[in-house]
């Protein structure tokens, strides 16, 4: 039973399924995308979750829709949100990953540049986001998962390039995520990430009681690079534009 339902997965599904860590016996596809958070909630085991007024309103259907457009009138207008496709230098039939893919616009730049060997995958714990992205970007190596960015759930050393845009400030434990990103990109993986930034006043807003915060995170100027560098990422870069800062970094 199991081996036919790994055959009727979407083609990007089942190869995703051979880069899990634990891949479930079971695949819950109903809606579309790989829905890996069904034990973690039956159990109570799940991660973490941020609970603030932007980030329930981001993880809502309306959010949803305010995100998208958003994001596709912040592209036309300005550079800031521009995916610096060819840097992060996928090789053909490679595996990309998209942390907090949202919408899955993102997700389906990494798909084209990896080819149709390769694979791109969005990951993303709201779903109405993954409703909208299954529903809006459909390719054959081009799948979704649901599972918390905190607690990727691919294995090590999996992935040849990754990107976040403007999702760490929602989530509880960005340094978490940001060691989880790490882990999973092979050696000479690129990982490519934006956020908004408040430069040197960011630890200012922490003191802010909730919910005065919205249960976001602001990042000091260097905080993610130096972050990365930690990690013992290379290459470390950052670029700010207005109140968005990209940062880019290699694994060696």
């Amino acid at each position: 039973m199991t081996d036919q339902l790994h055959t009727e997965l979407p083609a990007a599904l089942r190869r995703a399924l051979d880069l899990l860590i634990d891949p479930p016996a079971n695949p819950d596809i109903s809606k579309g995308y790989l829905d890996l958070l069904t034990d973690d909630l039956a159990t109570g085991t799940e991660p973490p979750k941020n609970t603030g007024a932007i980030q329930a309103l981001w993880a809502s259907g309306i959010g949803s829709m305010l995100y998208d457009n958003a994001q596709a009138l912040a592209r036309r207008l300005a550079s800031v949100w521009r995916l610096p496709v060819d840097w992060l230098n996928i090789p053909p039939g490679g595996v990309a990953l998209d942390v907090g893919s949202g919408p899955g616009n993102v997700t389906a730049q990494l798909a084209d540049a990896a080819g149709p060997d390769g694979l791109a995958l969005g990951i993303d714990i709201s779903e109405p986001m993954l409703a909208r992205a299954v529903e809006a970007q459909v390719a054959q190596n081009l799948g979704f998962l649901r599972a918390d960015a905190q607690r990727l759930p691919l294995r090590d050393e999996t992935v040849d390039a990754a990107t976040s845009l403007a999702v760490l400030q929602l989530i509880p434990n960005p340094a978490q995520t940001l060691a989880e990103i790490v882990r999973v990109l092979k050696p000479g993986g690129r990982v490519a990430i934006m956020v908004p930034t408040a430069g040197n006043i960011g630890p200012l807003f922490r003191l802010l009681p909730l919910p005065l915060d919205g249960g976001a995170n602001f990042f000091a100027e260097d905080e993610l690079a130096d972050i990365l560098e930690d990690l013992g990422l290379v290459g470390v870069r950052t670029k700010t534009a207005g109140t968005f800062q990209w940062v880019r970094a290699r694994r060696p």
